[in-house]
């Protein structure tokens, strides 16, 4: 079972977002906290998209697709913007920096890379999509 949604790029449409993936995850026998972790990956792939790629242009839209494939769920985020937007090499951050420095932000793909089974970004007519997958026994 397939299921789309599009977006504008901006924020105001994030929590549409977290309800179509709960809604969506909701039809299957899974655990509270695995619909959790699902929504909050799609939520952080998407506001990266919305913010950093389109810089909140709401001229701009995103093409969500779920997609349950035997126990694998498949989630394709396909910007349509006009950059391409390829975030760097995942690397484990160094946590007890970050504290000290006091820094915000930047941790987010290092958290949906732990949530998720595999994260890739990709390029498609050019434009920018990331597909996640879990694998959901």
């Amino acid at each position: 079972m397939k299921s789309t949604l599009r977006v504008a790029c901006s924020r105001a449409h994030l929590q549409q977002v977290r309800d179509f993936v709960r809604d969506y995850l909701s039809a299957r026998p899974l655990s509270e906290k695995v619909v959790n972790q699902v929504v909050l990956a799609v939520d952080e792939v998407v506001a990266n998209f919305i913010i950093h790629a389109n810089g909140e242009d709401e001229s701009q839209f995103l093409d969500l697709r779920l997609d349950f494939d035997d126990h694998d769920l498949n989630v394709e985020i396909a910007d349509n913007g006009d950059t391409i937007f390829q975030p760097g090499p995942h690397t484990a951050p160094d946590l007890h920096a970050y504290i000290q420095e006091g820094r915000k932000g930047g941790m987010g793909m290092a958290l949906v890379n732990r949530l998720m089974d595999r994260v890739e970004f990709f390029t498609r007519n050019n434009h920018t999509v990331c597909h996640l997958s879990k694998h959901l026994a």
